[in-house]
């Protein structure tokens, strides 16, 4: 078993964001949800790290090192979980 995290950020109304949940929900992935809604300081770090506003963003990790998948594959999600 991984000890990978998965930090899930998200909004509400946000059909992608849904959609991703339910796939994560669906294969038993637990993870952390950062909701930005109405947060612009959240969309600001966002911008920061990736240089984009918009969700969903996960972030896969093991407390020392994380990778993000910013366009919300829950293909590329399950491999760095997996890796």
């Amino acid at each position: 078993m991984s000890n990978k995290k998965l930090v899930l950020w998200n909004r509400a109304g946000c059909e992608s964001c849904q959609q991703l949940k339910a796939q994560l929900a669906n294969n038993g992935i637990d993870y952390v949800s950062i909701d930005v809604e109405g947060k612009n300081e959240l969309r600001d770090v966002l911008e920061a790290k990736y240089g984009i506003r918009h969700v969903p963003v996960a972030e896969i990790g093991d407390g020392e090192s994380y990778a993000a998948v910013t366009d919300g594959s829950f293909e590329k999600i399950q491999a760095l979980l997996q890796a």
